[in-house]
């Protein structure tokens, strides 16, 4: 089952304000979505093994608990081309305890505010989805940390072309390490979450 049919399934339902790019808009995900976010984790777990990226999510991470929760205290969202989900991701402010200690660099103004992204899936074929996730999240803050797998190179180069810094290495809390980057825009962000 395809996305589009998942949620043609599910029938219409009131969604929450969204951010409109285009013909997509990006709103925050109900507990009813999870298995739609399911299945583009799916295609997106399949766009990193293609590319040389097999370790980074494994065969059970994210775990649902993990969207559960995301939902849960508002951090999940979905990225909708003419109101069919195409992405998902997790958005929150910080602080993120594995970001606490960073090696072999440093985070640009430490101790200022930010926000973190995680967990950015997208549909098969689909393009363009960083552009609109981080439009969206640099409406909301203007500090913004995501981490990556060293093998994920199509996130490093995405990240690098949005204009983010590495920032130097952390270390999840299971031992496993990522590349971390950062973006400061210094302009004050237009909505809130």
């Amino acid at each position: 089952m395809t996305v589009r049919e998942a949620e043609a399934a599910k029938g219409t339902r009131n969604c929450l304000p969204t951010h409109k790019h285009m013909e997509r808009t990006i709103r925050k995900a109900m507990v009813w979505d999870l298995p739609v976010i399911r299945w583009l984790i799916e295609s997106g777990r399949k766009l990193m093994r293609e590319n040389g990226n097999p370790l980074q999510w494994g065969d059970h991470h994210p775990s649902n608990q993990q969207f559960q929760h995301d939902i849960a205290q508002g951090y999940s969202y979905l990225l909708l081309q003419d109101g069919t989900p195409i992405a998902t991701f997790a958005f929150m402010p910080g602080p993120e305890a594995t970001y606490a200690k960073i090696y072999q660099g440093s985070w640009l103004e430490a101790g200022r505010p930010y926000h973190v992204i995680h967990r950015v899936a997208r549909e098969h074929g689909v393009h363009g989805v960083m552009h609109d996730i981080l439009d969206y999240c640099f409406s909301v803050a203007d500090n913004i940390r995501i981490d990556t797998h060293r093998d994920n190179t199509l996130m490093q180069r995405a990240l690098v072309h949005a204009g983010f810094s590495y920032r130097g290495i952390i270390f999840l809390s299971g031992g496993d390490e990522r590349l971390a980057y950062q973006k400061i825009t210094g302009r004050q962000p237009a909505a809130a979450l």
